[in-house]
């Protein structure tokens, strides 16, 4: 069983930067895919940004050249860089993972949740 613990939510002004990093436990997947989501009541939760295995990474539109993906294999974390963060990214803020760690997607089953954390802009 994976778990995941996300830290770092807070509350920053529009255009400033934050980040929010994800601690995953070791378990016996070689390769796994980490994704970050985030969910506003009222909305759908949406897919921000995942990486894979082999490090490649994807990302909705709407965060794209503002967010970065990493992760410190070392260390079992995955970080969330956000720039130019705009009042409509506040939200909960989740970690998934899912094994098989090639060509992850984010419609795709994500069996391992954190409980969130909460980024508001203003």
């Amino acid at each position: 069983h994976v778990q995941l613990v996300e830290s770092g939510g807070g509350s920053v002004q529009a255009g400033g930067s934050h980040s929010v990093s994800c601690l995953r436990s070791r378990n016996s997947y070689r390769t796994y895919c980490m994704g970050w989501f985030r969910l506003v009541p009222g909305k759908e939760r949406e897919g921000v940004a995942l990486i894979n295995g082999d490090g490649t990474t994807s990302y909705t539109d709407s965060v794209k050249g503002r967010f970065t993906i990493s992760k410190d294999n070392a260390n079992s974390t995955v970080y969330l860089q956000m720039n130019t963060l705009r009042p409509e990214d506040t939200a909960m803020y989740y970690c998934a993972s899912r094994g098989g760690g090639v060509n992850c997607n984010f419609g795709a089953r994500w069996p391992y949740w954190g409980q969130g954390t909460q980024v508001t802009v203003s």
